[in-house]
C-alpha cells in the first residue's frame, strides 16, 4: 500500500529509538503557541557585535567563502582559534594540523564521537548533560556511563570517588562540560586536576565542551582541561562562536586537539557536513580578535542578567542554585509545592506566561532531575523583568 511499509520493523534506527523531538522544539513551540515568554531555549533575543555582523556582509560581497571553504577550515579562523587559545588560556596549538572547524560545537561533538568511539566502548559523561551527548554516543554504537552531579551548599557539585568508580576496562572516552549546562557548575581547578589524573592513569582520551568558556562569573575560573600534566595529547577541545558572540544562528565551532586527534575527528566530520559557513567563518574570525573589553562586557552584561533572573526567581518562591557560569540557571521547584518538573514546565506558559525546561530531560536518571527546571538569562533585561512580573503570580496560586 502507498505510504506503508512491507515490514514490521521500526523506520529510526533502533540507537535513536528513544530520541524523539527535543525539548526544546516541544517547549519553543509551546511558547509560540500560548504567547509565553521563552526563558526554556538557550539563544539571545538580540544580536551580536555589529562589527562582526557586517564582518560578514563584507565576506559575501567580496566572494570569500561564497564556494566551498578549506575542509579543516578557512586559513584566517584557524589561525585566529590558535591565537585565541594563546591569548586566553596560555596554549599553543598549529593552525594547520591542531584546527578543526565544524558546523557548531554539536557537530564537533557528533564528529568527535563517531571518530573515537567503537560500538560497545563505554562514554563517562558528567549528568545532568546537553541532549545531544546521549544521541551522540548511541549513533556512535557507544554505552553512556553517566556520572551525576548532585546538589551540595547550594551548587552542583562532582563526586570524583563516583567518577574513578564509573571508569571500567572499557571505557574509551570522559566527555566533560564545563562551564556546565545546565547546571550552571564551573569545575574548579582541583576537581579538572582530579579528571585529568584519572584519564592519564586510565590512559582515557577526553573530549571536553568548553562553549561558555568566556561566561564564568564572580570568583569562578575557567581552566581549559587541556593545559593540565598528560592531556594536551589525549584532549579534543570544543569552542564555538554562537555562546561568546550571540550568533547562535552561524554555527560556528571548532575542535583543538592534537594532530593525530584532528585527524581522526576530521575523517568523520567530512562526511556530515563536509564544510559550512563559509562567509561566516571570516567574520568569526574577526570576532576573535575582539579586544579584551568586548569579553569582559560581554560577560559582566550576562552576569547582571544572571542577578536580575536569580534575584526574581527567589522571589517567586523557587529554590534557586546560583549559577558560577553559562547562561542558565537551575531551581528547584519543590518548595513552590511541585516535584514533577515535565509537568510543571508544560503546566507553566498557560500558569503563568512563561517557558522553563525540565531538567529531567537531561538526566538517565530521571527521577534525580526530576524537581529541577531550567530558566535561560540571554535575553534583553525588560524581558526577564516581564518574566519575573509572571512568575511572580505563582506563589499567590498556592
Amino acid at each position: 500500500m502507498t505510504g506503508m511499509t512491507s515490514s514490521a520493523r521500526p523506520l529510526l534506527n533502533r540507537r535513536l529509538a528513544g530520541f524523539g523531538t527535543t525539548i526544546f522544539a516541544e517547549m519553543s513551540a509551546l511558547a509560540v503557541k500560548t504567547g509565553a515568554i521563552n526563558l526554556g531555549q538557550g539563544f539571545p533575543d538580540t544580536d551580536g557585535p555589529e562589527e562582526v555582523r557586517e564582518a560578514a556582509v563584507r565576506a559575501l560581497r567580496e566572494g570569500r567563502g561564497n564556494q566551498y571553504p578549506p575542509g579543516p577550515g578557512v586559513p584566517e579562523l584557524r589561525a585566529a582559534v590558535t591565537a585565541h587559545q594563546q591569548r586566553h588560556h596560555g596554549l599553543s596549538y598549529d593552525p594547520d594540523t591542531e584546527v578543526l572547524v565544524t558546523a557548531g560545537a554539536t557537530e564537533a561533538i557528533a564528529a568527535s564521537l563517531l571518530a573515537l568511539v567503537e560500538p560497545g566502548d563505554e562514554v563517562v559523561a558528567l549528568e545532568p548533560y546537553y541532549d545531544s551527548y546521549a544521541a551522540c554516543i548511541a549513533m556512535a554504537g557507544g554505552t553512556r556511563v553517566p556520572v551525576t552531579l548532585r546538589p551540595h551548599e547550594g551548587v552542583f557539585r562532582l563526586d570524583l570517588d563516583e567518577l574513578r568508580a564509573a571508569v571500567t576496562d572499557r571505557t574509551r572516552l570522559l566527555l566533560i562540560n564545563t562551564p556546565h549546562n545546565p547546571t550552571g557548575t564551573v569545575l574548579t581547578r582541583a576537581e579538572l586536576a582530579a579528571v585529568a589524573e584519572l584519564a592519564v592513569e586510565r590512559d582515557l582520551l577526553v573530549v571536553t565542551d568548553e562553549v561558555y568558556e568566556h561566561l564564568v562569573y564572580d570568583d569562578a575560573t575557567h581552566v581549559p582541561l587541556a593545559s593540565f600534566p598528560g592531556m594536551r595529547e589525549r584532549t579534543v577541545t570544543i569552542s564555538s562562536a554562537g555562546k561568546t558572540f550571540s550568533f547562535t544562528g552561524w554555527k560556528v565551532g571548532w575542535i583543538t586537539a592534537a594532530p593525530a586527534l584532528v585527524t581522526a575527528v576530521r575523517s568523520a566530520k567530512q562526511y556530515l557536513t563536509y564544510v559550512s559557513a563559509g562567509p561566516l567563518q571570516y567574520a568569526v574570525a574577526e570576532a576573535l580578535a575582539l579586544p579584551d573589553s568586548y569579553f569582559t562586557g560581554f560577560r559582566d552584561d550576562m552576569r547582571a542578567r544572571r542577578d536580575l533572573l536569580t534575584a526574581g526567581l527567589e522571589e517567586a518562591g523557587f529554590g534557586v542554585f546560583r549559577p558560577a557560569g553559562t547562561y542558565f540557571v537551575t531551581t528547584d521547584i519543590r518548595p513552590l509545592g511541585y516535584d514533577d518538573g515535565f509537568a510543571f514546565c508544560r503546566a507553566l506558559p498557560e500558569r503563568a506566561g512563561v517557558v522553563a525546561v525540565p531538567n529531567a530531560v537531561f538526566y538517565d536518571h530521571r527521577e534525580a532531575g526530576a524537581p529541577f527546571v531550567r530558566f535561560a538569562f540571554c535575553k534583553r533585561h525588560e524581558v526577564i523583568q516581564q518574566a519575573i512580573e509572571r512568575l511572580s503570580t505563582l506563589r499567590r496560586q498556592l
